[in-house]
């Protein structure tokens, strides 16, 4: 495992912070689990989360138990393994797979689209894991709830096809053991977004047929540098991330266009989004970003290219390196990195509308087409907006867009007539899911980035709520034609997920920050209405 510096100024400010963290003895009280390192007041979040210091030994004590599943559902037929579970229980399992060439079907989503297509996948051979640190999670809920209904309605006992991921004592784990289902615990201690090589990374990924003693074999492998002051590629990343954010460079560009890791940026950017993002402060990752020459980024190339920092090694020795420097990065800015403060702000505005007879979703400011367009606006037309939108971006802030929709397939549509192909980015040409982004990342100088609804709410969402207010929103929601009930919940999954989107506003609304919800009558239609409206812009 390899940390390198390519830029001087890079180079200069991970030196100085890294010879403060040697000073304090940081390297060693880190390796020891001194949970006292980000101070006192928050000791007590710290010595219940740093249990992912011991992961590359403590979880290869569930490989046989694991190997022996394996063989168990392979023995049945069952070859469709399907996730559902959010935030750091969901990502790690798809970065995994997706970089093994092994097929996980991941629901981090209340889509009834994305749901009702994972269905059709064959209940005959799926196994559901159902994967949550607590299990309070509405939306891990309310898919399993119906699973549970498909499976009876199939001929199929729950019973048989569900394993449950959780920590031990959660309400999960009393609702597993209860209902009957196969339960794995996960090692105390961790939280979700540092659980990549605990059961919640291992088990669903080596079900889907990816080796997981391989990752721990590679995360094994560095851990014994993770305690030097010297050599220590945690300690260098870290010093990096949180040196040039100190300095002014906290927009953090991640490339990882060469490396044999696929998806690595979309965990990383949950991983230090939320553990940073907190008391007016934070690093704000951007997948996909491209650098833009304004001072305040810092690019990161994982595995090959050309950055001001090149992170080289396996996909085991980048999970435990990322979140060691992650630790870091947050005592160097003095933020808590284990707790998410601001996290259940949208959770409790979801909570409040669903207890309402009906979604209250206003009366928009205009329409145009497809689009209704609901929020503050003096625009006449959808390209108007998204022009209002660009210029009310703070010199200091980002634009996030943020879609409630099937993210497999919210954007296949035609490109709009009259794209610019010579502006087009990598992104773009390789038919980007988040296509809205580089088209609007074209259209300014600060950093423009997207996450899926729901699941950004268990990551960014916690930078969009308690890392420095210059964000502006753009929220994306979409008409349901055919709905999915939630069994024994007076709601359906669509309605959960509009609730979601509207509380995810009224959060950021209540907090003065510029946001703006697109609704899409038509969701293929609006979708095309809206990236030619982009290339309006």
């Amino acid at each position: 495992m390899d940390v390198t510096y390519r830029e001087q100024e890079v180079a200069d400010s991970a030196a100085s912070a890294a010879g403060r963290l040697v000073a304090d003895g940081v390297p060693a009280r880190l390796a020891g689990g001194d949970p006292t390192l980000w101070g006192e007041d928050t000791a007590p979040v710290a010595a219940a989360r740093l249990g992912w210091l011991a992961l590359p030994r403590v979880s290869r004590e569930l490989l046989p138990e694991l190997g022996a599943l394996v063989r168990r559902t392979r023995a049945e037929g069952l070859t469709t393994v399907v996730l559902a579970g959010m935030g750091g229980s969901s990502l790690a399992p798809e970065v995994i797979c997706a970089s093994a060439d092994v097929p996980l079907t991941v629901l981090d989503t209340t889509d009834p689209d994305q749901v009702r297509r994972a269905l059709a996948e064959g209940l005959d051979s799926t196994v559901l894991v159902v994967a949550g640190t607590s299990g309070s999670a509405i939306e891990t809920e309310a898919l399993l709830r119906v699973y549970e209904r498909a499976f009876r309605d199939a001929g199929i006992d729950p019973v048989t096809r569900v394993t449950v991921v959780t920590d031990p004592g959660s309400p999960l784990e009393r609702a597993a053991a209860e209902a009957g289902y196969h339960l794995i615990l996960a090692a105390p201690g961790v939280g979700g977004r540092y659980s990549a090589l605990s059961a919640f990374g291992l088990v669903p990924s080596a079900l889907a047929g990816a080796d997981a003693g391989r990752l721990l074999d590679e995360a094994g492998e560095v851990l014994p540098l993770l305690s030097k002051d010297s050599g220590n590629p945690g300690l260098d990343l870290g010093a990096a991330l949180g040196g040039a954010a100190l300095g002014g460079r906290d927009r953090l560009l991640l490339d990882d266009r060469l490396s044999a890791a696929t998806g690595l940026p979309d965990w990383i950017e949950q991983l230090v989004a939320e553990s940073t993002g907190k008391r007016g402060r934070g690093i704000l990752p951007v997948v996909g970003g491209e650098p833009q020459g304004t001072g305040d980024e810092l690019l990161v190339a994982i595995d090959a290219g050309d950055g001001d920092v090149r992170v080289d090694g396996p996909l085991g020795a980048q999970f435990l390196v990322w979140e060691y420097a992650t630790a870091v990065a947050g005592l160097l800015l003095g933020v808590d990195p284990f707790d998410e403060p601001n996290v259940t702000e949208s959770k409790a505005a979801t909570g409040r509308l669903l207890a309402l007879p009906e979604l209250p979703v206003g009366e928009p400011a205009l329409v145009d087409g497809p689009v209704e367009v609901y929020g503050r606006t003096r625009a006449k037309d959808l390209p108007g907006v998204l022009t209002e939108l660009l210029r009310s971006v703070p010199d200091d802030g980002y634009l996030a867009v943020m879609a409630y929709l099937d993210r497999l397939a919210a954007f296949d549509a035609p490109v709009p007539e009259g794209a610019d192909f010579e502006l087009m980015t990598d992104a773009w040409m390789a038919a980007d899911p988040a296509t809205l982004r580089p088209l609007l990342a074209l259209r300014t100088d600060r950093p423009v980035t997207f996450g899926w609804g729901p699941r950004f709410l268990h990551s960014t969402g916690q930078y969009h709520m308690g890392g420095p207010q210059n964000g502006v929103f753009l929220q994306v929601t979409g008409a349901v034609a055919d709905d999915v009930a939630v069994p024994g919940r007076p709601y359906t999954l669509g309605t959960l997920q509009l609730a979601q989107a509207l509380g995810d506003l009224d959060a950021l609304e209540h907090r003065g920050r510029p946001a703006v919800r697109v609704h899409l009558t038509d969701r293929a239609a609006g979708v095309a209405h809206l990236l030619a409206a982009a290339q309006e812009a």
